[in-house]
């Protein structure tokens, strides 16, 4: 037996190594345990690449990637920017500080990392340099902020992580909120402190009527977020409704309100998003069906059984969790490596009692910060390609803003009432 999981390790590993796509390397290696080592019935396999995608809450997946999209194509993304330029560009750092407000309010509408590093950091690199801003800075802080994509919801990742585990979602969403806030504030205290000491020039401070048209010109944006989340937690509708209703409000007012995104350009927003949703598909498809040899084996019950016998103590077991998924996270993406560990930490959290929801914030963020992290962090490719600089200099430039979203991470880690505090104030949630 010991010998047929060293099979499936080494494949598996094999055809990451040799650049196969990670949803080809997980279904072969999966068809290869069950078929091969198992035995059961090929059909079978069928029946679970079926099952896997027929599920409601991926909806909401491929409607906040349409809403992403449509931002992205007009000028919803420009309004957030120069609303939060107009709330603390003034201050020392303000523009650096601009620019992580913008993630955070973009990602209360996309729901990923990578649409808000493509969207506010190819924006906002640029705009610091032009600031006189110090480039290494300026590319660390706005490739390491778009973390808050999956950090605040709607969350892509927390979408599967509930999933996988049946938590209530929208409780689940509401763990995000804290941990994105503690992120915005430490992420721009360093700003403050890193430009102001260096002395750089700030902004002229706003007067009260440039706000209040800022605010005017952006009110449409901002009322986005304002929508998703009043309705979610109002009872109006729900989480995946709220996907539809985001898709179609972004669409009416870039078409019918602001009229940047025209016609002709409703054909490549769809095709794009058509492309990422079936990139997301068939991710899930491949994971299933290596999740389904999991399953048949018992293994997660077995590396339970072997995890509670060696470590005792709760806090032990979350400080490893965090250094493997940190570790994890340098070569896996967020959504196959969800899809692929939930399944095997979830007999685990009622062994050692941790709430299923404090986990999936803790494993959100630790596969969020490997965005950022090489060799595979997608992040960093992105942000290295707008400033035409190597993987080494983006890596170095991300380190202090990684200190701090660590250092946060165990904060939460160690203090799970925090992450709990809004689903218990809301749904009055006990873990």
């Amino acid at each position: 037996m010991e010998t047929s999981y060293l099979i499936i390790i080494a494949a598996l590993l094999g055809m990451l190594a040799a650049t196969v796509p990670v949803f080809m390397a997980l279904f072969f290696t999966g068809a290869i345990g069950l078929v091969w080592m198992i035995g059961i019935d090929p059909q079978i396999l069928i029946e679970v690449l079926y099952r896997s995608m027929d599920k409601f809450a991926l909806i909401v997946v491929l409607f906040f990637v349409l809403c992403g999209n449509i931002m992205t194509t007009g000028s919803i993304v420009q309004k957030l920017v120069r609303t939060a330029n107009v709330l603390v560009g003034s201050l020392p750092g303000g523009l650096a500080m601009a620019g992580i407000l913008a993630c955070g309010f973009f990602g209360a509408i996309s729901g990923s990392t990578v649409a808000t590093v493509v969207a506010i950091g190819g924006f906002m690199i640029p705009a610091l340099i032009e600031n006189n801003y110090d480039h290494q800075f300026s590319v660390g802080v706005m490739t390491t902020a778009p973390i808050l994509g999956v950090i605040i919801p709607p969350s892509i990742s927390m979408i599967l992580y509930a999933m996988v585990t049946n938590d209530q979602l929208e409780a689940l969403f509401l763990t995000g909120f804290v941990p994105g806030v503690l992120i915005m504030i430490g992420m721009s205290i360093y700003a403050y402190i890193y430009c102001k000491k260096r002395n750089l020039p700030t902004m002229p401070r706003p007067s009260t009527r440039e706000v209040l048209t800022v605010l005017r010109e952006s009110i449409w944006a901002l009322c986005l977020p304002v929508l998703i989340f009043g309705g979610i937690y109002s009872g109006l509708f729900t989480a995946n409704e709220a996907a539809v209703v985001a898709c179609f409000y972004a669409f009416f007012v870039e078409t019918c309100i602001h009229r940047d995104m025209r016609l002709r350009d409703i054909k490549k927003v769809v095709i794009s998003s058509a492309v990422t949703s079936s990139t997301l598909l068939v991710i899930v498809a491949g994971a299933s069906v290596f999740g389904e040899y999991l399953t048949f084996e018992q293994i997660p019950d077995k590396i339970a059984t072997a995890v509670v016998s060696n470590i005792s103590s709760p806090w032990a077991f979350l400080l490893a969790v965090n250094i493997l998924l940190l570790i994890i996270g340098m070569f896996m993406d967020i959504i196959s490596a969800t899809l692929i560990l939930t399944p095997i930490f979830l007999p685990l959290l009622s062994q050692f009692g941790i709430d299923t929801m404090h986990f999936g914030l803790l494993m959100t963020l630790n596969l969020g910060i490997g965005y950022c992290t090489p060799p595979l962090g997608v992040s960093l490719y992105i942000s290295g390609a707008v400033v035409d600089r190597d993987l080494l200099y983006v890596s170095k430039a991300v380190l202090p803003f990684l200190a701090i979203q660590i250092a946060i991470l165990l904060l939460l880690t160690y203090w799970p009432a925090l992450v709990l505090l809004l689903p218990k104030l809301v749904y009055g949630y006990g873990g």
